[in-house]
């Protein structure tokens, strides 16, 4: 069966997805309309779309998540359908109706589906009736605080607090002391309230150690069903999926087969059309006593491995099903081909705790090669707030085999650069080196355990070395036309009757103590990179403005006024001083000035890249300055309060 394709369609998101989808529909031959907030009007995805609306102001309640300024742009722009993305309004199903009632074609399943599969209380009773096996969990629909309360008790913690109306592990929320239930409950509230409109909760047990498999489905509207491998999504940290890969090494492909079947089950019990994801939870000692999650109506960030393995465009497919067209494969006709892996690059720095980063990309440099696929939205120029989700683009790669696959992700990552806004880059690296990920010995809880061990406690001396050898050389005279140079131009560090004294330069990196270093004797520059010997072992780097970078990792290294840091500090200590540890909005204020406070007590939440952060007491003592409200917007190291010590508690300086 052929039926029309569509000529023009909105892509009702931003960033990497996209510019995917983008790239999907040139190929088809379809025109692309872009749609941008104020913070996005110079993006990659508006400069390479066909034409483009602006639909608001930066923050998403006021542009993407706008149905009426969307159905608008697709109007003014002659557009057919929508495509959704994911996150937004990709699960969103009074989204998916005013499309339909606006006469456009939303590309994505049925509103009815979306609404079912969203609601993760009325999910697992569906397909549990449909015979899917699910996790453990509370009973019913809008509990109170202390229905939450009660259900965790009676399941036995530790529990998982999860939002009902979303997923990617917003507003989700590991409890193990029953203490603590009511704290994070309140703040589980606030972050579905804030990512997705609705604070409903439910409690599921945790099971430790758990592995994390999701199956991807295709289905039409002609009643064909099928699903096309797995995906092992088992590396996370706080929830959010870090390194993606398909297939899983834990499957057999008895056990697959039975998974398979089991994520079509869920799709018939919702009427589902589309491209959409049944995700399961897999005790690892035990993977036939799998238990489905949820399922996500949309297209998963981590697509492209199953792409890769099965040479299927899931975009395609979502646009074909969405015109009609019926599904020329059945389920015999999948096959899986060699092994893929996916890394989510994101704007933190690990050094921080990875804390949300931010900045203007100075350089790019995004990694090409045999096998290797990026997704990004990223172009040199770009500026990356804390408005938006911190993904910035995802390295995929292909190989033969696993291992084979894991060394050619480590190496493009290592050809990665993002000079101006630190990234999880040389974090993944890392990772993706471990014995238990080389191994395929992997479980939800793995990041979070080794992530301190990956990440450098200090910064290394040869980046020192670098950006003294830029200063140096900045200081050196422009080349004289005639041939000749003063000598006293010459930053030789040559004294009067005394040994040369090469300059020295105060240096700091962000979150370190300041140093004091000479140049190297021996250094090159190449156009945009520097090489450095020190200790007799050549280093190079790629730089930009006061940026070094190399396999991955990035530091920005500053000019360091000790004077002026001296002056600055005269007035508050270091220790009293409560600064933002990243750009972000203010969203609690627990305290006022003249509060008594208790050591480590939590006085503010900041909130940057849809993730909450509790700004706590140094000490105890009393709130002397408060310079913040709630919806206050502060940029890193802003002083948000200061806490001078009780009397007699002297504070670390």
């Amino acid at each position: 069966m052929t039926t029309k394709m569509f000529d023009t369609v909105l892509v009702a998101n931003r960033g990497e997805i996209a510019v995917r989808v983008m790239r999907t529909l040139r190929a088809l031959g379809v025109r692309s309309v872009a749609v941008y907030s104020d913070a996005d009007a110079d993006a990659r995805h508006v400069r390479e779309a066909d034409t483009a609306v602006r639909i608001g102001p930066a923050p998403a309640t006021e542009s993407y998540l706008r149905t009426d300024r969307l159905l608008e742009a697709a109007a003014r722009t002659g557009a057919r359908a929508i495509h959704p993305g994911y996150g937004f309004l990709a699960e969103n199903a009074a989204f998916a109706r005013a499309c339909a009632g606006a006469g456009l074609v939303f590309i994505g399943p049925p509103a009815d589906a979306i609404a079912l599969m969203g609601d993760k209380i009325r999910a697992k009773e569906t397909v549990r009736a449909a015979g899917v096996p699910v996790v453990p969990g509370s009973s019913g629909s809008g509990l109170t605080d202390a229905e939450l309360d009660r259900a965790a008790r009676e399941i036995g913690l530790p529990v998982l607090l999860k939002p009902s109306a979303g997923g990617g592990g917003k507003g989700m929320r590991l409890v193990r002391d029953a203490a603590a239930l009511p704290d994070d409950i309140a703040a589980a509230r606030r972050e579905a309230r804030a990512s997705f409109g609705d604070d409903t909760l439910l409690v599921e047990r945790w099971i430790d150690r758990p592995r994390h498999i999701e199956i991807q489905v295709l289905a039409d509207a002609h009643g064909n069903v099928v699903h096309l491998g797995e995906r092992e999504c088992s590396l996370q940290r706080r929830h959010q999926k870090v390194v993606e890969e398909a297939p899983s090494v834990l499957l057999t492909p008895q056990l697959r087969a039975s998974m398979g079947a089991a994520a079509v089950g869920a799709a018939r019990s919702c009427g589902y059309v589309g491209a959409g994801t049944v995700e399961f939870i897999v005790p690892g000692a035990d993977p036939s006593a799998y238990c489905f999650m949820e399922m996500n109506t949309r297209l998963q960030v981590e697509h492209p491995v199953t792409e890769l393995i099965t040479g299927i465009d899931l975009v395609e497919w979502q646009l074909r099903v969405a015109a009609g067209e019926e599904l020329p494969f059945a389920q015999d006709g999948v096959a899986l081909t060699g092994h893929a892996v996916e890394a989510r690059l994101c704007a933190e720095d690990p050094a921080r705790g990875f804390l949300p980063s931010g900045g203007t990309v100075l350089t790019l440099r995004e990694p090409a090669g045999e096998g290797v696929r990026v997704d990004s939205g990223l172009a040199e120029g770009s500026e990356v707030t804390s408005v938006y989700d911190p993904m910035l683009a995802k390295v995929i790669v292909h190989a033969e085999d696993r291992p084979t696959a894991l060394r050619r992700l480590r190496a493009a990552l290592a050809e990665t650069v993002t000079l101006g806004v630190p990234t999880n880059a040389g974090f993944l690296r890392g990772l993706l080196a471990l014995p238990e990920v080389v191994a395929g010995d992997l479980d939800t809880g793995l990041v979070e355990r080794v992530a301190g061990d990956l990440v450098a406690d200090g910064v290394p001396e040869e980046v020192y070395a670098a950006a003294a050898a830029l200063r140096l050389a900045a200081l050196a005279p422009a080349a004289d036309p005639a041939g000749w140079t003063d000598p006293f131009d010459v930053p030789s560090g040559w004294r009067l009757g005394g040994t040369p004294a090469p300059p020295a330069f105060d240096l700091r990196v962000p979150g370190r103590d300041p140093v004091t270093r000479q140049a190297p004797p021996q250094y090159r520059l190449d156009g945009k990179s520097i090489t450095v010997v020190v200790d007799g072992i050549r280093h190079t780097f790629v730089y930009a403005d006061q940026w070094l970078g190399r396999d991955g990792d990035a530091w920005q290294v500053r000019d360091h006024d000790p004077v002026a840091a001296a002056l600055g500090g005269a007035a508050r200590s270091g220790a009293d001083t409560l600064a933002a540890p990243m750009p972000g909005t203010v969203t609690v204020v627990r305290v006022a000035v003249g509060d008594s406070v208790e050591a480590g007590q939590g006085l503010l939440v900041v909130e940057a890249m849809k993730m909450e952060h509790v700004i706590s007491a140094p000490h105890a003592g009393t709130v002397t300055e408060l310079d913040v409200t709630s919806g206050t917007t502060v940029a890193m190291d802003q002083v948000l309060a200061v806490v001078a010590p009780e009397a007699g508690e002297a504070a670390d300086v």
